[in-house]
Order: structure tokens, then C-alpha cells, then sequence
């Protein structure tokens, strides 16, 4: 036991060969970048060998330093497995989503899903900041970007991005359904400031950011069901909201976004049977005019 290395600097070196820089491991240890750097250098240092090489934008490892890491990642996941053995919370999973999503998307199909796993305790964190799937425990989150996402995350797609406008019904009734006639209705903004880039060329382009300004999408949703203005918002994001008559989409016209929404997964948890039935169940309910059969 006496020639085993700090943990402290497995755990830094461990996390930083997954992001290849000493920030991201940084934020994902809740420590500075100055503590992992020094971490690992001082783990170099008791092993004698160079573990990696680093760079202006980065590191990348030395033949040594990959092997090692295989085998000390391999190690974290087996005390992690042996853990998880010892307390089991098979039962419990916890997905990292944006306030927005938790809303408008996955709190309204939980119903369903409490109805086929009533076992699963599916716990939500909402929040605008990333969550690091270790320091904070994440089982699964729903990010919005483009593969790839991570040597050890598997990723899910569970929705095109595309963008329409909505509004309530008693604001549009009396409109003709084209860029001219949205251009000139009072606008709701969110964070995405998404705007400009859907008028294009419509008339009053140069009063596309006027309007309600709002921090979330899931208000300027709120809003436009209030009869305030036009949103801009996920198809998938207003689908109940449309079929309840509550929205309407304004124009026919569909924006595609820059990136798409996945459901990302560890890869050393993604075989808990809990983890996997989520994943299941996200997959079908985000499947194109996806309904899940009722269970029999």
C-alpha cells in the first residue's frame, strides 16, 4: 500500500485525461485549475514518469501516460461498481435538464412514466449551469449541441431543432398567415435572441430585437399563451400547448437550429437497469409523434 499514489492525484489525473485540460477537470473536481495541475505534477514526480505533454491549447498524453490512464479509469470504475454493490440505489436516477425542457417537456410525460416504472425514483435538477455527470452525480442529462459530447458519454438524439412562432389564437384570428403579417405583431424574446435570424427579410427586420424581453424560454412560452406577442420556441416544446388550442403556429415557415437535443449517458452506468429503462422511455416519447402503447 505504501507505493500507491495520493488519491487526490489519481483523481486529478484521472479527470483531466478524460478532458484533456487541467480547467474543465477543475470545475468538474470543484477545485482551481493551479490544485490539479499540481496534483499531477507532483503525481509525475512520485512515479517518475511524464504523464502528459502540455500545450497552449491543452494536454495530450505521452505513451505512458495513456496506457496508465486506461488502467487508473478502470480502476475508479470498479470502486465505483463495488460502492454502488455495497449501498445499491438502482431505483434512483438523476437527470440534469434546463429549466425549460423540465416544463414544457418532461414534467408533463411524467405521468406516463411514473405509470410504467412506479419503482424508478426519476429525480429532475433543473438548472441553467452544466452539471458535471461526477462531482454532481448525474446519471443522465439533456443537452442541446452536436456529437460528440465525450470519449465516456453515449449519446441519444431525441430532438430536431426547429424553431416556429406562436401565438394565442385571439391575437392571430384576424391575420393572414405569412412573414409580412408576423413581422408587424409585438414579439416575446428569450435568451436565445432568435429573432433576426427567423424574420430574415421581412419587413421591420431592424425592430427584430423590440419587444418583451424574458430570461427563459419556457416564460416567453408562457407569455405568448397570455396573449402578449409572438414566441420562439422548439416544435417539440409547444406540442401540448398547440394541441390544447392554448397556441397556434402563426406562419408556416420552420427555422432548423444550429444543434439538436440529446440525451447523454455514462457509459459506466448506462447498463443500470433503472438508467436504461429512463433512457428507453425518453427515446420512444421523443420519437416522432411519438406515443408510448398503454401498458397492458
Amino acid at each position: 500500500m505504501k507505493n500507491l499514489p495520493p488519491l487526490n492525484g489519481l483523481r486529478a489525473f484521472e479527470a483531466a485525461g478524460r478532458h484533456l485540460t487541467f480547467q474543465a477537470a477543475a470545475q468538474e473536481l470543484d477545485v482551481t485549475q493551479g490544485a490539479v495541475a499540481q496534483q499531477v505534477r507532483a503525481l509525475e514526480a512520485q512515479l517518475g514518469v511524464q504523464l502528459f505533454d502540455r500545450h497552449s491549447k491543452g494536454l495530450t498524453f505521452t505513451a505512458a501516460g495513456r496506457g496508465y490512464h486506461a488502467q487508473v479509469q478502470a480502476a475508479f470504475a470498479t470502486l465505483r461498481e463495488a460502492t454502488e454493490t455495497l449501498l445499491p440505489e438502482a431505483d434512483k436516477v438523476l437527470i440534469s435538464v434546463t429549466p425549460t425542457f423540465a416544463s414544457k417537456w418532461l414534467i408533463p410525460n411524467l405521468p406516463d412514466f411514473s405509470e410504467r416504472h412506479p419503482d424508478i425514483d426519476l429525480r429532475i435538477v433543473a438548472t441553467e449551469k452544466v452539471s458535471s455527470f461526477h462531482a454532481d452525480g448525474i446519471d443522465l442529462a439533456v443537452r442541446q449541441g452536436n456529437p460528440p459530447f465525450g470519449a465516456s458519454l453515449d449519446a441519444h438524439l431525441l430532438f430536431k431543432q426547429e424553431i416556429i412562432a406562436v401565438a394565442a389564437p385571439e391575437l392571430v384570428n384576424k391575420i393572414s398567415p405569412d412573414m409580412d403579417a408576423l413581422a408587424s405583431l409585438p414579439r416575446i424574446h428569450d435568451a436565445h435572441s432568435l429573432w433576426p435570424k427567423f424574420l430574415g427579410n421581412a419587413p421591420s427586420k431592424h425592430d427584430a430585437l423590440h419587444g418583451l424581453q424574458l430570461s427563459q424560454t419556457a416564460l416567453a412560452i408562457d407569455a405568448a399563451i397570455s396573449g402578449q406577442g409572438v414566441a420562439l420556441a422548439s416544435r417539440f416544446l409547444l406540442r401540448k400547448e398547440i394541441e390544447a388550442g392554448n397556441l397556434v403556429q402563426v406562419v408556416p415557415e420552420v427555422m432548423t437550429g444550429d444543434s439538436d437535443f440529446y440525451l447523454l449517458v455514462r457509459r459506466d452506468t448506462r447498463k443500470r437497469p433503472a438508467v436504461a429503462a429512463v433512457i428507453e422511455w425518453m427515446t420512444q416519447a421523443s420519437a416522432p409523434h411519438g406515443q408510448h402503447p398503454r401498458p397492458t
